[in-house]
């Protein structure tokens, strides 16, 4: 056989494309020619190709050897395509039969030895390959945790793949799909107290709501304890938060919502991605996505990280640019913060309302996005155990019910996703229950944006007390609730 074409798939971004090998051996002066890849990774590609063939035990095709990938102006970098590439030349040569080439698509790294090698972003090209209509995708065999809910082909070694192909090796079915969550390592119950903070945690459980701790106490347990409350990720968000961290070495495979809780030391780079050639690196923002991201000593960061929250926060994405073009990662989160109210480290504090002030005024530009505000306060041992993590999810998917029945047919599913225009006319409130707000709306305590914010924040606590719309104390206590006041 002379010709011989297999498939394969390159992953920019979270976005997979199908590529298609072509191979062909021919007479003439020896030689292994590559075209349709970057330079650079052209001639690594060759030396890998080369030494993992001759390691496997075959000879090399004393022939004049060339290998296009297809589309040439498609971008392809890094080395995902080497066994597509190894398989197409081995296939060209008679080693391998060309039937089984028909439905499987080949992904991995090959080592000098032979051995195949896991490659980042599995998870979406495996998913653009079966949309495809390919019936088999071989993989290595150390990213079988990557693969999910595909039934794919692994295969530790160029050799055993070969063998595989050879005698019709069946797949490996995929993992069956569940709906459990983890069982947290923290409850609620284990943290006596903080009824206050605990309150407001439900309710930013419950609609999807921004929630900031003030205080010395243990903001990081109850932090834990957030993704818990949260309903599991539904099919959808699954599949999103699979696919970003198969751009990362760690394998997502929890129904649990993702707790992504970056240190203030961090950069700029390792809290929103980076993007260069051929390379894109999600942040904390997309690794926190359809989960909670955790900023423990909020103000502590710098201010242009703060800063350039608003935008994820705005539009649930976050943006990369470098020379060769956008890329564009989810970054749809909640966002749960915690300052103490001064810089100091001890509870003997020495600093005046000026210095207090300077330090949460850091957090000013996040003010008008954050809908919930509460204290929080050492533990207090002497106090009975509160609510389980377990009772108080109960309540919580019991609002977000009610809401997602209420926002049937729109694109949101949670109180914090009904849009502004929505509110003043689908959910338009009776006067008498808008009376708190407008008067913080005239006396300038709050502005039109924020307004916004507390409409959403009383449906949430409508939906709690399973009411049919919210009341005059609701937007009263939503109102409360964003000056940290209401408990």
């Amino acid at each position: 056989m002379a010709f011989v074409a297999v498939s394969s798939a390159v992953v920019i971004g979270l976005s997979g494309h199908m590529v298609r090998i072509e191979a062909d051996l021919s007479a003439g002066l020896s030689g292994f020619h590559l075209i349709g890849l970057p330079d650079a990774t052209t001639a690594q590609t060759r030396d890998r190709v080369r030494a993992a063939i001759l390691n496997s035990g075959w000879d090399w095709p004393d022939q004049r050897i060339t290998v296009n990938v297809v589309p040439s102006d498609m971008p392809k970098y890094g080395s995902a395509l080497d066994v597509a590439i190894a398989v197409a030349i081995l296939a060209a040569a008679g080693v391998i039969p060309t039937e089984p080439l028909a439905h499987t698509a080949f992904l991995g790294e090959l080592g000098l030895d032979g051995s195949l090698r896991h490659v980042l972003g599995l998870s979406c090209a495996i998913r653009t390959l079966v949309t495809a209509g390919t019936r088999a995708v071989a993989v290595p065999a150390a990213s079988t945790t990557h693969t999910g809910q595909w039934a794919v082909l692994p295969a530790a070694s160029l050799a055993d793949l070969v063998e595989q192909l050879r005698n019709g090796a069946p797949l490996i079915g995929p993992t069956p799909p569940t709906t459990a969550v983890d069982v947290p390592e923290l409850d609620l119950a284990d943290l006596p107290g903080n009824q206050a903070a605990k309150a407001a945690m439900e309710i930013s459980a419950a609609g999807g709501h921004h929630l900031l701790l003030q205080g010395r106490g243990p903001a990081a347990g109850l932090a834990a304890c957030l993704p818990a409350l949260l309903p599991p990720l539904d099919d959808l968000s699954h599949a999103e938060v699979c696919d970003i961290y198969s751009l990362t070495e760690t394998a997502w495979q929890s129904r649990r919502r993702p707790l992504c809780a970056p240190h203030h030391t961090n950069t700029a780079a390792a809290i929103f991605g980076r993007r260069t050639v051929g390379l894109t690196r999600p942040g904390a923002v997309s690794l926190a996505h359809a989960g909670v991201l955790f900023l423990d000593e909020a103000p502590e960061f710098a201010r242009s990280i703060l800063d350039g929250l608003r935008h994820p926060l705005d539009h649930g994405e976050i943006i990369l640019a470098d020379g060769g073009g956008i890329m564009r990662l989810p970054a749809r989160f909640q966002l749960l913060m915690t300052t103490s109210p001064c810089p100091c480290v001890t509870n003997t504090c020495r600093c005046g309302t000026v210095d207090r002030h300077r330090y949460l005024n850091r957090l000013a530009v996040l003010r008008e996005r954050i809908e919930l505000t509460a204290p929080v306060v050492p533990h207090d041992w002497t106090a009975k155990p509160g609510e389980s993590t377990v009772t108080v999810a109960t309540r919580v998917a019991e609002a977000r019910a009610r809401a997602a029945y209420r926002l049937g047919g729109t694109p949101g599913q949670t109180n914090a996703e009904i849009p502004a225009l929505e509110l003043r006319s689908t959910h338009r409130l009776a006067p008498e229950a808008l009376d708190p707000l407008d008067s913080a709306l005239r006396s300038g305590t709050i502005t039109p944006a924020v307004m916004t914010l507390l409409l959403r924040v009383a449906w949430t606590l409508a939906d709690l007390r399973a009411a049919a719309h919210p009341t005059r104390d609701d937007t009263h206590r939503a109102l409360c609730l964003w000056q940290g006041t209401a408990f």
